[in-house]
């Protein structure tokens, strides 16, 4: 079964597109320094939280850190650099500035061979960034400062870039705001005229939690493919069953994709239901980005003419990878681990 052409267009589905996955989400920058305990304590942080922080404290933990690595993040920009590193031909678009973090930023997606359209940068804001300590015990300290990447409007959509993706890929958490609606509105829109595939991620059932109806609405009216988990799905539907939930799910959206941690994934469609087993890891080290890496893996198979089965098993190599060490981007090169290649 097949997402693709699953909506009407006003051009040709069989237009040769440029790009395999375009993505749109928070353009965040990891900002990751390494610290003595005192330095949680002297900083008043709380040790293994993660807080969302304006812009005054931004700049002040930024400021206060030395060492600090800094690379491209957020969780739509993991999944197409995912895509890219299955060899998958990747866009993404998200708001920086023209600050240092934000130079950052592109030449980060630049360097893996992901296409980035950076949208407007007249506003005052500084570029988005998750401040992550780290202390000797390997515990994560994280701040998150989502700057001017959450203004993202319908003006900062290159829709060129768009209309040349076989499948748009937009991520949950960039859901808050009127303006960023509007844009996965018109995103879709300017896909779907296009012939092409549109995906959603939910990304955080906190996040559904604040936009449920919202969410409904798009994925009834614009959304061909949902990726999310099983807390994600049972929170959509305010169901307590994952059956009643998928039955649910069934009669509005074309092809779902649920994820299940150590029991693998469910592809649900309107026909059929299939499990895929996930793949088994030595050990577990740090979950971040398993769902972005998830992803990436699932679209690329689709983005190749892999049947559902297969998609999902390279989304669980994806995401084996990325929990076997600390990090959310792959540090190998997923295509390697294909062993069909």
């Amino acid at each position: 079964m097949s997402v693709f052409g699953s909506q009407s267009s006003r051009s040709s589905s069989l237009d040769q597109p440029r790009y395999d996955v375009v993505g749109i989400g928070n353009a965040l920058v990891d900002v990751i320094a390494h610290a003595p305990e005192h330095f949680l304590k002297s900083q008043q942080l709380v040790k293994g939280s993660m807080t969302l922080i304006e812009t005054e404290r931004a700049v002040e933990l930024y400021a206060a850190l030395s060492g600090a690595v800094e690379m491209s993040g957020g969780s739509a920009a993991n999944t197409v650099c995912g895509v890219a590193s299955f060899r998958g031909r990747a866009a993404y678009i998200g708001k920086v500035n023209t600050d240092d973090l934000g130079q950052v930023f592109g030449h980060d997606m630049r360097a893996v061979g992901v296409t980035f359209a950076g949208g407007r940068s007249e506003q005052p804001i500084p570029t988005g960034r998750c401040v992550i300590v780290v202390t000797p015990d390997a515990e994560r300290t994280m701040n998150t400062y989502l700057g001017v990447s959450s203004m993202l409007s319908v003006d900062d959509l290159d829709e060129e870039v768009i209309a040349q993706g076989q499948i748009l890929y937009m991520e949950g958490y960039l859901y808050d705001r009127d303006d960023a609606k509007a844009a996965f509105r018109h995103a879709a829109g300017v896909a779907h005229e296009h012939g092409r595939t549109v995906s959603l991620t939910l990304s955080d059932s906190f996040c559904v939690d604040r936009h449920r109806d919202d969410f409904r609405g798009l994925v009834a009216d614009s959304v061909d493919l949902l990726f999310g988990n099983e807390d994600e799905l049972l929170s959509l539907y305010q169901l307590e069953s994952f059956d009643d939930a998928v039955a649910a799910l069934r009669s509005e959206c074309s092809m779902a994709v649920v994820t299940r941690g150590a029991a693998g994934c469910v592809v649900v469609t309107h026909d059929e239901l299939v499990e895929v087993p996930a793949v088994q890891v030595k050990a577990v080290v740090d979950t971040t980005g398993a769902g972005d890496l998830f992803a990436a893996g699932f679209l690329h198979g689709l983005t190749t003419g892999a049947d559902v089965s297969e998609c999902g098993r390279l989304g669980s190599i994806a995401a084996a990878e990325v929990i076997s060490h600390v990090g959310p981007r792959p540090l190998v090169e997923l295509h390697t681990l294909r062993s069909d290649d």
